[in-house]
């Protein structure tokens, strides 16, 4: 059985333990699927108060995040695992996406996911990390969410913590589309009507529905998507 390992170094290890306790997530991690460890960066900080921030050379708002605490954590990560992947939750980071979310998930033994917090970091510390990530354009108050995000879409592709494997292949984004429109029961609600060729039993027709319905939506919603494919 293949466990991935999950190290996050934060400011707040607490948030870490109620989101991820639910869920597919909680489960792999009951199974042993997952082994996730959140490490304080308070305990690398400096001094009697800790210190793990510091105002900025050449002034502006804020604080920002002193180098040393952060290499100290992630010295400390390394010798408990070493080979971990060093991933720093960034907004100046390559934007997470799906094809991500599978390289990540290969990773052996597994991610160290280090979450900023403040105006930013000291700009050294990129230098001891392989790889910078953010999930978004817009502003949030530290990297605990981004990192919550990259476990879960991670933790979901590894083998056993799905209950059916092959419904990763049709997900949204999973062949770098968005998916078709989903129905369950009843056959008609409140005047629409689920399309009769999903209640025609032909396998084949529902197939070809169910790729144009990808692709027309797609279109629609994510051009930026089926531009990236033709690239």
């Amino acid at each position: 059985m293949h466990t991935m390992k999950i190290h996050v170094i934060t400011l707040f290890p607490e948030m870490f333990e109620s989101p991820l306790q639910g869920g597919m997530i909680g489960r792999a991690i009951e199974q042993g699927l997952i082994v996730l460890k959140t490490h304080a960066l308070r305990e690398f900080g400096l001094g009697n108060y800790r210190q793990v921030d510091d105002a900025p050379y050449g002034g502006g708002s804020g604080m920002v995040m002193r180098p040393e605490p952060i290499a100290a954590a992630i010295d400390a990560v390394d010798a408990e695992c070493p080979g971990l992947w060093r991933v720093l939750m960034t907004p100046q980071g390559e934007v997470f996406d799906q094809a991500i979310a599978r390289e990540f998930a290969g990773r052996t033994p597994g991610l160290m996911l280090i979450a900023g917090r403040y105006e930013g970091i000291d700009e050294r510390v990129r230098a001891l990390v392989d790889q910078e990530i953010s999930i978004g354009d817009y502003v949030l108050s530290g990297g605990e969410l981004p990192a919550m995000v990259v476990i879960e879409a991670v933790g979901r592709l590894l083998p056993g913590v799905l209950g059916n494997p092959e419904s990763l292949d049709e997900e949204s984004f999973a062949a770098g589309m968005l998916e078709y429109p989903q129905y369950t029961r009843p056959d008609e609600f409140r005047g629409m009507r689920v399309p009769d060729v999903l209640l025609s039993g032909d396998h084949g027709k529902i197939r070809e529905w169910r790729a144009a319905e990808s692709r027309r939506r797609t279109t629609r919603r994510r051009p930026d998507l089926l531009e990236r494919r033709r690239s």
